[in-house]
């Protein structure tokens, strides 16, 4: 039973179903006439890869996890599961994950999830101890699958995919930097270097929260104008944005742990009313 619970651990599901889940929104908004078995399907693909990627993450941060109090206890740094094992149940996963999204959808929906997997695993995770150039790399992975989802309900990349990506993509930046401000002392002691150059929790940093959250704006808008939904969800996002960004300027007025605590929070909020909206919308 310990080890089970390991796994699970290992596998961090929540962070995991979150991304799975605008997967899933990503095919809603993209099929034609979209089915809830399917839209199962590529929610579990997604989880399969997702989690594949965390354990990849959690391999590389091995040694580093001992060293925060939020991540000490995982699998790894207490020593209930081994590296190896940490890999085996990796490979189980990846390889259940993008055969699945293959086979029920198409090669491209899984060679993208493939691509997400490296970018997070490899190439993210190495970086965070590096440059905070890391949180901009490692938006490409957290933007894409909501444009997986669309490209596993079309069989192709479009604008709207791409528009898609886009607002997750945006939303990384106020929600990595958020978290990275209010974990600064933990993610300091790991030697990760998260929020943006020169990595101090002041208005700096918090004049480019609020950049990339007004940002987000427009660019939560172009589903309307692509006509991938309507004007309620376009609304929606427009309130969401704007209460989003007052956030951020709280933040550069008070520059505080609470404020980046509210706008963490807030991102946690922000992404699924939004996209849930979408296909609403589009229903």
């Amino acid at each position: 039973m310990n080890k089970a619970r390991a796994y699970f651990q290992l596998l961090k599901f929540r962070l995991s179903f979150t991304v799975a889940f605008s997967s899933a929104m990503g095919y809603w908004l993209g099929a034609t006439a979209p089915t809830w078995p399917r839209a199962l399907l590529v929610l579990l693909g997604g989880l399969l890869v997702t989690g594949a990627a965390n354990i990849i993450n959690q391999v590389f941060e091995k040694d580093l996890d001992k060293l925060m109090h939020r991540t000490e206890n995982r699998p790894l740094p207490t020593g209930r599961l081994s590296v190896s094992e940490a890999w085996g149940f990796c490979a189980l996963l990846a390889v259940a994950g993008l055969g699945l999204l293959a086979y029920y959808f198409n090669p491209l929906t899984a060679a993208l999830s493939l691509l997400s997997l490296i970018l997070y695993g490899f190439i993210y995770t190495p970086l965070k101890t590096v440059s905070p150039v890391c949180v901009a790399v490692g938006a490409i992975p957290g933007g894409l699958p909501p444009l997986i989802g669309w490209v596993a309900a079309t069989g192709h990349l479009g604008v709207a995919a791409w528009v898609l990506f886009g607002i997750q993509f945006m939303w990384q930046f106020p929600h990595f930097w958020a978290i990275a401000w209010v974990a600064d002392e933990d993610y300091r002691r790991a030697g990760f270097k998260m929020l943006p150059s020169p990595g101090n929790r002041d208005l700096r940093t918090a004049f480019q929260i609020m950049t990339y959250t007004v940002l987000l704006v427009p660019v939560s808008l172009l589903p309307l104008v692509l006509g991938i939904s309507g004007r309620v969800s376009a609304g929606i996002a427009l309130v969401c944005g704007v209460l989003f960004t007052l956030l951020t300027v709280q933040l550069m007025r008070t520059q505080d742990r609470k404020a980046a605590l509210s706008i963490m929070f807030a991102s946690f909020l922000y992404l699924p009313i939004v996209q849930i909206a979408l296909v609403l919308d589009k229903v």
